[in-house]
């Protein structure tokens, strides 16, 4: 049975030559043996199509019956990688993009492999990331704190700053890679040898290797030290927060320091909840307090202050206090809510009970 090639090429009958154009790119960069994943008979399932389906002529008997009579694949048989025909690959080695204008049209293959083929290039060397917990005061994460610590790490040399160089030693050209700071490397692929380029392991990429290693790091120009890190924890933070501290991870000759990611765990107050930037408290109050109002004095974080209980107050309402809650900038704060609760006693003396009967007779 012959295969579909626009459902290969994920297309309708209808389409475009700048449609199948764009659909075989996807699925070539999706299929490529060469990349991660990668599906090798797919992959000549789809050249299959696009050889087939880029050809007008061949298109055109396909569409009629069903195959090919013209050359090139028949009863869906395998083609091989003639999709490809027409294209001059001669830049390839060089790292330039692919051309062709086979079929009446041109358009750069390079962008069709640029992940896998580009998954070779030399990234930039990166110290390891570090991750460390903190925990807080209550009123640390509300006001913010500075905080040290002392940590084991790979750290750039004192000594020789991370050049590996004893001081006053000459840079001599690195013999590996002839001072060029890269070495070429050949690999096959299904396109035949592909050249690549690599930064040298010797110089890292400067071209120069000093004469005389530095005695304290050994020319690795990193060693593992106690470093004293600080720690800024600004304002309002929450539990759970990361601080990103860019750089003062491990540390790696001839790249950049990783990252120290610091997560913060807040302890809990036994009076204040956080909601946003306001802080929430119960306040417990009499019966008579109630009805008649009253003053309490309460802390805050700031300090005591004094609330008036205005009368007639009932249970769970709030009361705000105003600028008592989370710093929101320099200039602005949330507020402190406070929630009514009436402390109803378990048990009245005989005259209460006389009281409180004759305010059930007034209906109170």
């Amino acid at each position: 049975m012959s295969k579909n090639y626009y459902d290969l090429l994920g297309i309708q009958k209808a389409a475009s030559q700048d449609d199948i154009k764009k659909a075989f790119r996807t699925m070539a960069h999706k299929f490529h043996p060469d990349k991660k994943g990668g599906d090798e008979a797919k992959f000549k399932e789809v050249n299959e199509a696009y050889s087939v389906l880029s050809d007008e002529k061949k298109r055109a008997e396909y569409d009629a019956y069903g195959r090919v009579f013209s050359g090139g694949a028949s009863n869906g048989a395998g083609a091989g990688h003639e999709g490809f025909e027409g294209f001059d690959f001669s830049n390839f080695a060089s790292g330039q993009g692919f051309s062709g204008n086979a079929n009446g049209f041109e358009f750069d293959l390079g962008d069709i492999f640029s992940d896998f083929f580009g998954g070779q290039r030399e990234r930039a060397r990166r110290g390891r990331d570090i991750s460390v917990d903190i925990e807080l005061s209550f009123s640390e994460s509300i006001f913010g704190v500075e905080r040290r610590m002392l940590l084991n790490k790979t750290s750039s040399c004192d000594i020789c700053k991370g050049s590996g160089a004893k001081p006053g030693a000459k840079l001599e050209t690195c013999k590996t890679c002839n001072g060029k700071g890269k070495i070429r490397e050949s690999r096959r692929s299904i396109f035949g040898a592909v050249q690549t380029t690599k930064t040298c392991d010797d110089c890292l990429g400067r071209g120069q290797v000093p004469s005389e290693k530095c005695g304290t790091c050994h020319g690795a120009g990193v060693n593992r030290k106690q470093e004293e890190i600080v720690v800024k924890v600004p304002v309002g933070i929450e539990d759970g927060e990361v601080i990103r501290l860019g750089g003062a991870g491990e540390a790696i000759q001839g790249g950049v320091a990783g990252d120290l990611y610091v997560k913060v765990h807040v302890q809990k107050h036994a009076l204040f909840q956080r909601e946003g930037s306001n802080l929430l408290m119960d306040l417990q109050i009499k019966l008579s307090s109630a009805l008649l109002g009253d003053e309490y004095t309460i802390p805050t974080l700031d300090g005591n202050v004094t609330v008036k209980i205005p009368e007639g107050i009932k249970p769970g309402e709030m009361l705000r206090l105003k600028g008592k809650g989370v710093p929101i900038d320099r200039n602005r704060r949330g507020d402190l809510l406070i929630k009514i609760v009436i402390d109803l006693p378990s048990k009245l003396s005989k005259d209460v009970k006389k009281l409180v009967e004759e305010l059930k007779k007034q209906g109170i």
